[in-house]
């Protein structure tokens, strides 16, 4: 349960969707996670002001190899071995709303848009695991392709209770960063703000760290907070106006 915090904290900065989190279910079996999940972050990505959301939260896969829900979207784990996890995947890009922030004023609003995307895991029993997608469909142009990396480990503190500790990095595409970190002509008539066309490159890196404690066999409760730093043209962008965003999240899930 507490892996789950990597894969919604970046929900409040509208950037969900960067790993593939299945659970380690016995072969036949099929199961899903439903919950609820308060979460304080930032308007957007590279924002100073705070956001925070109360959301809702289920996911279920299918003895099959197939799994859909709010954190892993819609998928298929075409992999035989309980080590590796591969597939095609669907999910969505959540777009930036441009009330959400005066610093957004005169950019335009960037619409939810379809991604389509693989992706390809490997775990070391039940503590260790390696974490990969790539995503693409992001933007006001629909081009937007964004590579995701991320290492877990979990440390067993006693029967109930557990602690993870995640890193992560994620590359992007010159015409993702364009769409969520620079300013074309008319965004900087709109806005007052200089013409910026960032290129490709890594976007952020991040870390987490959570707990969670097993309150019955089904019922657990996590609390966790992560770190993002952004990088290179994205840290400079006249958007951000703070590089560095901490994000919390607690929250009750329930195994079915």
């Amino acid at each position: 349960m507490a892996a789950l915090l990597a894969g919604l904290s970046p929900f409040v900065g509208a950037q969900g969707f960067e790993a593939v989190r299945l659970a380690p279910l016995p072969p036949g079996q099929d199961g899903g996670r439903l919950g609820a999940f308060f979460i304080a972050g930032t308007a957007y990505r590279g924002s100073d002001e705070r956001r925070n959301l109360l959301l809702p939260a289920i996911d279920y896969q299918w003895s099959n190899g197939w799994f859909a829900g709010v954190g892993n979207g819609l998928g298929y784990n075409a992999s035989p071995s309980p080590e590796l996890q591969y597939g095609p995947r669907l999910t969505v890009d959540l777009g930036r709303d441009e009330g959400r922030s005066e610093a957004l004023r005169g950019m335009g609003s960037i619409d939810t848009q379809p991604e389509l995307g693989v992706f390809f895991n490997r775990l070391w029993g039940p503590r260790l695991a390696f974490t990969s997608s790539l995503r693409q469909g992001a933007g006001t142009q629909r081009r937007g392709l964004v590579l995701d990396l991320g290492t877990s480990y979990g440390v067993p503190l006693g029967m109930q209770t557990r602690l993870s500790l995640g890193l992560g990095a994620h590359w992007a595409n010159a015409d993702y960063m364009q769409d969520y970190f620079g300013v074309t002509p008319a965004q900087s008539a709109a806005s007052g703000y200089a013409v910026a066309s960032p290129g490709a490159g890594w976007r952020n890196v991040g870390m987490n760290v959570s707990l969670s404690r097993r309150l019955d066999k089904d019922t657990s409760v996590f609390a966790g907070i992560a770190f993002n730093q952004l990088l290179g043209d994205a840290r400079e962008s006249v958007l951000t106006r703070r590089s560095a965003a901490l994000t919390g999240v607690v929250g009750l899930a329930y195994a079915f």
